[in-house]
């Protein structure tokens, strides 16, 4: 795919370089050519209309003196007949004559000779340069056309040339998909996001009936007033080892894991902790040769002092010391817990299982001090910070996965008896009278789930809570 999307940017960059660019460039040309074509048209368009304005002038030159030479001849005429007139005014009155005949006859050689010159300059306009005009627009238009024929010869050499690699690219295309295994990509995924984590062993029976050789179940954590299971700590486990069940939303604003990433299931975190290794490793390495550089240089100004000061490397050479101190530590650190995550991998046992996240009940005494200093006010069980945030991690990215899967179905409704401040993570905090719905009944832990809308549900005590179970839910429940 990448071949092909590489071709087509062979193809568009030829494209730019031998044809838009050229192109653009040509056509700056043929506009300052048309440009100066259509300048010499006005300047003969002026030319024939100035020759036409000084043919009109002449001519009307010429009538306005034939006229006034007819008054004059006409006048002296009169005066030569009146016997009134003295002989000086007649012969002044011929003389005006002659003068006026005089000039009529320049203005008609004039106008004659200015007509000549209109006709010839009036046919050199119309069949000579006009013409000469047309023809190179005309021209210019033909090697534009000829020049945009080249350019879409020239698009279909550049994709011909291309088009043996693009049927190679194709071919791959085809022979790539047709080889696809679905089973060893989902290999693939497996080995990317496995957990690491063993499936749990068989629940040991815990035999009721003798209650004085009872001993504690390392199974499960228990309540030393009343010997109830601790089942809500158990299908926690079971949720942390099952991605598929839906996630609280409230664990999602944890923001970021911890350090050591043991919030991750342990294939996850030996890769979180092998990739952090080798980032290490690389910086260690990055540092020593900068070092190596700086010592090197140091020698060359040692030798040479005209190069350079010496004791001005000696700063950066201990703040490299120091980067290097502190990288070689977080390495150690990191190569530390990589080792107990890889020494856990292989095996784990059934009890360490178990206990993951609690307290270790070594007696019967240390299990009900653990259980008795996390009793809610009314008595029932609930987990401790520190447990409760092992369980609700921030999401993996294995369970990013599943983050679009339908919310649970609402089974009921409850209404608030009192007020709860659900301070744990997990819980949810509700007030006197407010009414919800029940999507998880209480599963003998003291705890039953609910939700206000989509976006938030969580835990509250049984005891807090009347529920209202629908018709096609279990029968009705009982509450102190």
């Amino acid at each position: 795919m990448n071949d092909y999307a590489g071709q087509h940017e062979v193809i568009s960059e030829n494209m730019t370089s031998q044809i838009t660019t050229e192109l653009a460039r040509y056509v700056q040309e043929l506009k300052q050519e048309r440009k100066s074509h259509f300048h010499d048209g006005r300047k003969a368009q002026q030319h024939i209309e100035t020759c036409w304005k000084q043919l009109e002038s002449s001519k009307r030159r010429f009538e306005r003196d034939c006229k006034e030479a007819d008054r004059a001849q006409q006048y002296f005429e009169k005066m030569d007949a009146d016997i009134n007139v003295t002989k000086a005014d007649v012969e002044k009155a011929r003389q005006q004559a002659q003068l006026r005949q005089q000039m009529a006859e320049d203005s008609k050689a004039e106008y004659s000779s200015t007509l000549q010159k209109f006709n010839h300059e009036q046919h050199e306009h119309y069949h000579t340069h006009i013409p000469d005009i047309f023809q190179k627009i005309q021209e210019m238009e033909e090697r534009r056309i000829v020049r945009i024929g080249e350019s879409m010869k020239t698009f279909a050499e550049v994709d011909r040339q291309v088009v043996p690699i693009i049927g190679k690219c194709l071919d791959e295309i085809t022979r790539a998909a047709e080889s696809i295994s679905q089973k060893d990509d989902s290999q693939l995924v497996i080995e990317a996001f496995k957990s690491g984590f063993e499936p749990p062993g068989d629940v040991d029976f815990e035999d009721f009936t003798q209650p004085i050789k009872r001993a504690v179940s390392e199974s499960s954590l228990s309540n030393s007033k009343d010997g109830k299971p601790e089942s809500r700590f158990s299908s926690k486990s079971k949720g942390k080892l099952w991605p598929f069940i839906k996630k609280n939303k409230l664990s999602l604003k944890l923001g970021a894991g911890p350090e050591d990433f043991s919030n991750l299931p342990p294939e996850q975190r030996r890769k979180k902790l092998q990739q952090k290794v080798d980032e290490l490793n690389k910086d260690i390495q990055k540092e020593m040769d900068q070092r190596d550089a700086l010592t090197k240089m140091k020698d060359v100004y040692i030798k040479n002092p005209q190069m350079g000061d010496a004791a001005s490397v000696d700063h950066k050479l201990a703040e490299l010391g120091q980067n290097l101190e502190k990288l070689r530590s977080e390495a150690q650190k990191f190569e530390g817990w990589l080792a107990e995550v890889e020494g856990r991998l292989p095996v784990r046992s059934e009890q360490t299982r178990r206990q993951s996240g609690a307290c270790e009940p070594q007696n019967t005494l240390t299990v009900n001090h653990c259980a008795q200093d996390r009793e809610s006010p009314d008595g029932s069980y609930t987990e401790e910070p520190s447990q409760e945030n092992e369980m609700k991690a921030p999401a993996t990215d294995f369970d990013d996965e599943f983050d679009d899967e339908e919310p649970l179905p609402t089974i009921g409704t409850c209404k608030a008896l009192y007020t709860f401040e659900g301070q744990n993570e997990g819980t949810i905090s509700v007030t006197e009278g407010e009414t919800l719905y029940v999507i998880e009944e209480d599963k003998g832990d003291g705890w039953t789930r609910i939700r206000r809308n989509e976006d938030e549900e969580g835990y509250v005590p049984t005891s807090y809570v009347e529920v209202f179970l629908e018709k096609n839910a279990k029968g009705a429940m009982t509450y102190i």
